[in-house]
């Protein structure tokens, strides 16, 4: 894990120094900012309760002082909502431009951190398996489950993170809009690497695994 200055620093886009000679980088992507407002910051459930709250408030004011004046209450409840998510999803947004996923043929990297910017580097042989997650929106999520005790830690990685998995965090590339084809790229990739590694004199069939990727 290296911590960069400035992005303007990078030899290559979202890697800290430019890969080794025979390292290819084939994909790199970021999150849907609006996806991302709504998975990992509720923009959803900050919309239902505003909604919510307007109606209730509106109804009330309404039934004491008259609709017109319900009306206005309801009106300022909306404004305040509206101004929340628009918060959330500049957020997301801020977030999803500091942020680059790459896939090389050695490993999966993650360039993540808008004030403090990390880049984690993960090789296939530390992976232990890998999860896509398909959202309703089309777009989908590749956790990484990591082998052994795990020395990542949740805070650092949110929200680049499966959700809630404290103990043993799982780095996950995060709504993204081509989940599928990210998730082909990295099963080929990781079967590539295995094959490579395992076949090579002297070197313990033990040294790394790989698992087909899971849609859930």
């Amino acid at each position: 894990m290296s911590h960069d200055k400035e992005f303007g620093i990078e030899p290559v886009r979202g890697l800290p120094e430019a890969p080794p000679e025979g390292e290819r980088i084939l994909w790199q992507g970021a999150p849907a900012a609006w996806p991302m407002a709504r998975a990992a910051l509720g923009a959803t459930w900050v919309a239902g309760y505003f909604a919510a709250l307007a109606g209730w408030r509106g109804a009330v004011v309404g039934i004491s002082e008259g609709a017109p004046a319900g009306a206005v209450t309801a009106s300022w409840y909306v404004a305040i909502g509206a101004l929340a998510i628009g918060v959330l999803a500049f957020i997301a947004w801020v977030m999803a431009r500091a942020t680059v996923y790459t896939l090389t043929t050695e490993r999966v990297a993650m360039r993540i951190g808008a004030a403090l910017t990390v880049t984690l580097n993960l090789p296939y042989r530390w992976i232990e398996s890998a999860d896509l997650r398909m959202n309703g929106d089309g777009t989908g999520s590749i956790e990484l489950d990591l082998k052994g005790a795990s020395k990542v830690s949740y805070f650092v990685l949110w929200p680049h993170v499966r959700p809630w998995a404290i103990v043993r965090p799982r780095p996950t590339l995060r709504c993204l809009r081509d989940a599928r084809e990210v998730a082909a790229i990295l099963g080929a990739a990781a079967s590539a690497r295995v094959t490579e590694v395992t076949a090579a004199p002297g070197l313990p069939a033990t040294d790394v695994s790989a698992h087909p990727i899971a849609a859930e």
